[in-house]
């Protein structure tokens, strides 16, 4: 490659992960917004209907995880959150080279924050805090924004996964030492 397209190339890739961190501060604001407003507006436990038989809004604390499993691990959960976010940050300034990347690791950076932010800083403790929740589906769980770019992007990083697209935007697995690239067969290996 030559320099001027090694120099395009690094700023696109600086631009792709400015997007990422625009994007999770958004989801982390959006976030941190919404449980601020059901805070002030709303008694811990109450509840109101938005869709009758299906969505309400309930505010409740919760000290686990999804659908409140482990709520005595509550800071296994914050370490697991805090890992998370420095293992994400990380694909965003070293790895990721393209746009969608870019977005999908945003949002779940953000939501990962805004979780985390929950269990640092809120009630009981430092690292033993409760997430607030208010999104209530009828015979399913408590939820909230955090939680649902946490879910969103990672059934998109399945799907790009399962795609094989890399981090770099190449698709499927890099030819190993040996291989050809064109066929992926081993040159060394006879042909049945």
């Amino acid at each position: 490659m030559s320099e001027p397209q090694a120099g395009s190339a690094a700023a696109k890739a600086k631009r792709y992960t400015g997007l990422g961190l625009i994007i999770a501060l958004i989801a982390l604001l959006l976030d941190q917004g919404v449980k601020l407003w059901v805070e002030n507006n709303m008694k811990l436990g109450e509840s109101f209907e938005v869709i009758p038989g299906f969505f309400d809004i309930h505010y409740i604390l919760n000290p686990g995880a999804a659908f409140s499993m482990g709520e005595n691990f509550t800071v296994v959960f914050t370490i697991l959150q805090a890992t998370v976010a420095v293992v994400v940050t990380y694909l965003l300034f070293r790895r990721v080279k393209i746009r969608s990347w870019a977005i999908v690791l945003g949002c779940l950076l953000g939501g990962v924050l805004g979780n985390l932010g929950d269990r640092l800083f809120r009630e009981p403790a430092f690292g033993f805090g409760h997430v607030v929740d208010m999104f209530s589906v009828t015979n399913f769980a408590i939820f909230n924004v955090a939680d649902s770019f946490i879910v969103c992007s990672m059934i998109v990083v399945a799907y790009m996964l399962i795609r094989g697209i890399n981090l770099d935007g190449t698709i499927g697995d890099k030819p190993k030492d040996g291989e050809s690239a064109g066929d992926g067969d081993d040159p060394q290996k006879p042909v049945a």
